[in-house]
């Protein structure tokens, strides 16, 4: 039985790159995640595209401009599209449900933001016991009142590799490990 895995890219949405808010390296980011996506769907394993539904809210309306995905992203006709409605992808979402449905334990994230909804998403998968691997260059934010976007990054990527854990794990690789070795 194939090893059941699923890269997860969140947020990646026109809304959350504009010019009001820009995103440390998206150009590297969205390379990053199309090349994880590709040996995904080469391996056989899930990509699943997380979007925020903001009906009703004004902001990231179900099929509205901001609401979806950069063109950039290479989706394919065979991945998953996923609402959320909350920083925590699992939150009242069909995400758990699918996950179970496909036999996923292992989750493979990336996307933005660093600080809201990458990590909300990464404290709710380890306390559902899943295990985790966080892509450190693919997931991105913006600068902070009093931290920049990369000292963002790079601080969450620190917290993650040294977390207590729950039955699951969590490590921390950059896309480079991930693409030159087995899923």
């Amino acid at each position: 039985m194939i090893d059941k895995k699923a890269l997860l890219v969140i947020d990646m949405q026109k809304g959350s790159f504009v010019p009001e808010t820009p995103r440390f390296d998206t150009e590297g980011v969205v390379k990053k995640i199309n090349k994880l996506a590709e040996k995904f769907r080469r391996e056989g394993h899930s990509v699943i595209f997380i979007q925020h539904d903001g009906t009703d809210s004004g902001e990231f309306e179900k099929h509205n401009w901001d609401w979806e995905l950069l063109e950039e992203l290479e989706a394919e006709d065979s991945d998953l599209l996923i609402d959320k409605y909350a920083n925590d992808c699992f939150y009242n979402s069909g995400l758990e449900s699918k996950l179970n449905e496909l036999s996923i334990q292992e989750l493979v994230i990336t996307g933005c933001a660093t600080d809201f909804c990458v990590e909300s998403t990464i404290q709710s998968a380890l306390s559902k016991d899943y295990f985790i691997t966080v892509v450190s260059n693919a997931h991105t934010t913006a600068d902070r009142p009093n931290l920049s976007a990369k000292q963002v990054i790079d601080h969450y990527n620190w917290v993650w590799e040294n977390m207590i854990l729950t039955k699951g794990r969590i490590i921390v690789k950059s896309a480079e490990s991930i693409l030159s070795g087995p899923l």
